[in-house]
């Protein structure tokens, strides 16, 4: 698994490299500003980037347009965002870009248990979603909800709700004290009212979570 590290601050880069080596990861570029960025992933082609929001030079949103501006020229790419901020208006265009790659952003300081963060990099970078209960939060909340969407029970909304979040399905079943049977149900449902392709069940969770967080479904 190729990755390239955009992160401003050294201590935590270097710290995201050790931490992503010794769990497995090829790290063939670490870099701290957007620049840099574009280059590394045009000169290493890696599966996936791993980037703050701000960086230099001038500390808004430059992390974050960068991997937007990658996603559009290669669709595959997997992108996870780490970062302190929710940026509302281009974590929306991230989610809602179409790209095949997987997509995540975390927040740096919920991040509070490695394996958590590794196994949350793995889904990702495999096609997944792992999106931070704050920013689902938070871009939930920016409005609301109509079409399709507003076809769901509050059960399947909570069920989406976690599946956002990464969680797996035996994980859904323990937060919310049901059978893992009734969860797969709830998903079923899910799938069914969104009406997203039939296919595997990894790509349509992450269609039914990007369909939650645009708030579309028409």
């Amino acid at each position: 698994m190729r990755v390239v590290i955009a992160e401003d601050l050294a201590l935590l880069r270097d710290g995201l490299q050790r931490l992503l080596r010794d769990n497995g990861f090829d790290v063939v570029a670490a870099v701290e500003d957007a620049d840099q960025l574009r280059l590394a992933v045009l000169r290493e082609q890696p599966n996936l980037v791993i980037t703050d929001v701000r960086m230099p030079p001038t500390h808004t949103d430059e992390g974050l347009r960068a991997a937007i501006e990658l996603r559009r020229k290669t669709p595959n790419l997997a992108v996870l965002i780490v970062s302190q901020y929710v940026e509302r208006t281009y974590a929306q265009e991230l989610l809602a870009d179409g790209a095949s790659g997987g997509v995540g952003y975390l927040l740096k300081d919920r991040i509070a248990d490695v394996d958590e963060f590794v196994d949350a990099a793995r889904r990702v970078a495999a096609g997944g979603a792992a999106i931070d209960p704050e920013v689902v939060a938070q871009l939930v909340g920016a409005r609301e909800r109509g079409g399709v969407l507003a076809e769901l029970t509050p059960r399947e909304r909570e069920v989406l709700t976690l599946m956002a979040e990464g969680r797996t399905n035996a994980a859904i079943a323990g937060q919310l004290v049901v059978s893992t049977g009734a969860v797969e149900k709830h998903i079923a449902n899910i799938f069914a009212k969104l009406r997203l392709p039939t296919g595997g069940d990894a790509h349509r969770r992450v269609l039914a979570v990007l369909a939650f967080l645009q708030g579309s479904g028409d």
